[in-house]
Order: C-alpha cells, then sequence, then structure tokens
C-alpha cells in the first residue's frame, strides 16, 4: 500500500502547485474562458492507466450547446523524463457509456477495453487528456452526440491540461472510438478555428458513429431492429438537450416514453439489459422522418464531409453491427469527393475489436503527425 500513498502524496504536490499557477477559479464557470480549470484533485488510484506517473481529475470550462458550460474528466501523464517541450498529448474521446452523471468515466471508471487501449498510447510516451464531455458528470443533461459540444470539451480539456501540469504540451492529437470516433471527426474539423494556439496535428477514429440521421429517417413503429434500441434511445434523450425546445413526447409509444426517462439515468450495460427484446419500433408511435426532429438531430449529428484543414485516420470494422460498414463507406464517399486529407482501413473486426486491430497502423499514423 506504501507505493500508492507515495504517488497520491507526489499528485498532491503538483496539484498544489497547478493550483498556484492557475487563474483563480471564477464563482460561475459559465463566466470563464474555455479551457480554463475551475478544479483540479489527484485521481483515485483505482482510475489510473498502468504505467501512470501522475493522474488528475479536474474541471474546465467549455463550450456547450447554449454557451459556456463546466465539464469533467481526467488528466494521465506518462512515468520518467518529458520529452523537449513537454508530453505530446492524445486527447481520448471515449465511447458511449450513458448521458446521466454516474456514467462519466473520470468517476465511473472506465472498461478493460477501454483501459487496454489507453496504456498502449501512454506507452508511446503521450499524456492522455481524457474528457468526459458537456453534461456527463456536470450539472445538466448530456447532448448525446452533439458532435460540436463533443469537440469543443476534447479541445478544451488540452487547454486545461497544460495549465494543470507544466511537463505537458500544447502539441496534441485526438483518438476516439464510437461516439468517440464522431467527436474525433469534428474535433479534427474544428480545432484550427475554436484553438489556434494550440499545436493540433490531426485525429484518429474509430468505430466512428455518422450518418446517423439517415438511419433515424427510417425509423419508425414498423422497425424490428434490437440492437439499436438503446442507442436509439440515449439519441431521443440527448439531441432535445442540444436543441432545448424540441419535443419527442408525441414520437414515443408508453414504452418509448419509460425508455427515454431510463435513458437519463442508466449507463450502458443497464439500459441495454432493460431494453432487451425490445425494437426500436416498439419506442415509436410515427416515423421520425415527420415533424421537426430529423432536421434538429441534422444540425447536431451529422459529420462535417468538407473544411478539414488537418489529416485523419478512419478506422472501422467490417463485422461492426453497432455502426454498419456502409454508413461509413458513405461518409468515405462524400469526403473523398471532396478532396480531405483522410486515410481509411477497414478491419476483420467488430465494432469494439477494432480499436486493438488498428494500432497497427494508427500508432505509426500518430508518430507521423507528431514528427510533421
Amino acid at each position: 500500500m506504501r507505493a500508492p500513498r507515495i504517488r497520491s502524496a507526489l499528485v498532491s504536490l503538483a496539484v498544489a502547485a497547478a493550483l498556484v499557477a492557475a487563474p483563480a477559479a471564477s464563482a460561475s464557470p459559465e463566466t470563464g474562458a474555455p479551457g480554463e480549470v475551475t478544479s483540479v484533485a489527484p485521481l483515485p488510484d483505482q482510475h489510473w492507466l498502468p504505467g501512470t506517473g501522475k493522474a488528475y481529475q479536474l474541471t474546465y470550462t467549455t463550450t456547450g450547446p447554449v454557451g459556456l458550460t463546466p465539464s469533467t474528466g481526467a488528466l494521465f501523464v506518462p512515468k520518467g523524463t518529458p520529452p523537449p517541450g513537454g508530453w505530446p498529448v492524445v486527447s481520448w474521446a471515449h465511447g458511449t457509456t450513458g448521458i446521466g452523471d454516474r456514467c462519466a468515466p473520470s468517476t465511473a471508471g472506465r472498461s478493460p477495453r477501454d483501459i487496454g487501449y489507453l496504456t498502449k498510447w501512454l506507452e508511446q510516451g503521450y499524456a492522455i487528456a481524457a474528457t468526459d464531455y458537456v453534461g456527463l458528470g456536470t450539472e445538466g443533461v448530456h447532448p448525446y452526440l452533439d458532435g460540436r459540444s463533443e469537440a469543443h470539451a476534447v479541445i478544451d480539456i488540452v487547454r486545461a491540461a497544460s495549465t494543470v501540469d507544466g511537463s505537458v504540451s500544447r502539441k496534441w492529437i485526438t483518438v476516439g472510438q464510437s461516439q468517440g470516433g464522431h467527436a474525433a471527426l469534428f474535433t479534427t474539423r474544428m480545432a484550427p478555428e475554436y484553438a489556434p494556439e494550440l499545436d493540433f496535428r490531426g485525429g484518429v477514429a474509430t468505430g466512428a458513429a455518422s450518418n446517423i440521421t439517415w438511419l433515424l429517417e427510417l425509423a419508425g413503429p414498423d422497425v424490428p431492429f434490437e440492437n439499436l434500441t438503446a442507442l436509439v434511445a440515449y439519441i431521443l434523450a440527448g439531441v432535445p438537450a442540444a436543441r432545448p425546445g424540441l419535443d419527442v413526447a408525441p414520437y414515443l409509444t408508453e414504452r418509448g416514453g419509460v425508455a427515454v426517462r431510463d435513458a437519463h439515468e442508466l449507463c450502458v450495460p443497464e439500459l441495454y439489459a432493460s431494453l432487451a427484446g425490445v425494437t426500436v419500433g416498439q419506442l415509436l408511435r410515427g416515423k421520425l422522418a415527420e415533424g421537426d426532429f430529423i432536421p434538429a438531430a441534422r444540425e447536431v449529428l451529422e459529420v462535417p464531409v468538407d473544411g478539414y484543414r488537418r489529416p485523419f485516420f478512419v478506422a472501422h470494422g467490417s463485422d461492426d453491427n453497432v455502426v454498419p460498414p456502409f454508413l461509413t463507406e458513405k461518409l468515405l464517399d462524400a469526403l473523398n469527393g471532396n478532396g480531405q486529407p483522410v486515410t481509411a482501413k477497414f478491419y476483420p473486426g467488430d465494432h469494439g475489436s477494432t480499436m486493438d486491430l488498428s494500432l497497427v497502423d494508427t500508432i505509426p499514423y500518430a508518430r507521423q503527425l507528431f514528427a510533421g
């Protein structure tokens, strides 16, 4: 038990130094600037990644759907001596965990899959800045798959990281999976304009959600699919958080209303269990394509297909049954048609396994981004 106590003490000293160096936290985070640190503490030992030298839990200001708002996250700093200029940063965008506050990874912990994956990036000599996203662990509803607020949270934690720990560089890339792949694509598109003072090099997106409204337009009472029911419930709960005033109640059956209420509270394993055997169609009394939902959802969810100023890598599993490969093929057709700087590869895996399968390509790709 001695080693955890020693490392906690060391992080506590670093936290104290960070608080001295940081601007005074404003009484209301909404009056601060994006990336401003409003609180920092040692990350509990049980949430450290293997090979971490220092780890922090932080709250910082970012831009949500309706203005400045607090967000939370974690920062993992490698062991050892940082390279000249500091540890380069991988800003991690996590996959769907839920939209309730208790689903935030910095407090709830991470899956063994994500721990293993992030440890591989840490071993390459990268600090890991890991946002929880807007409204996930903080006041308000998480605007699930709102690409712009996802990107803002991913970017602003990099701004915060160099304040929290002086050994961390402002040179960075983003890496994300599933919902986080969606976030990584938005981040890659938006970072050069949103945070020009940072040295953003590019992105990696695995299993990225895209062309979501194309699928949602097909959703109605006659849709028999069961594997996407929980994700549709999260979307129906999350889009109104990004577009206040949008009312989804008229679309919902009684079972659908219960599912959307549950989606606000239940994390992924629990919501999937509660909806076992329930089809998407059983949630809906009418087609989502009718009325205001699809136009609002399109503004929130749809991945940009032009305007990218940094290179990015898209990895997808040929056996993905969460984000069907044809949706990514459709995205790539649009990106390539617009001459965007994308590299893409499909792997013989499912939604989750593609993360590790793609490392043989994405780690060298990231190394080239940082060297460029």
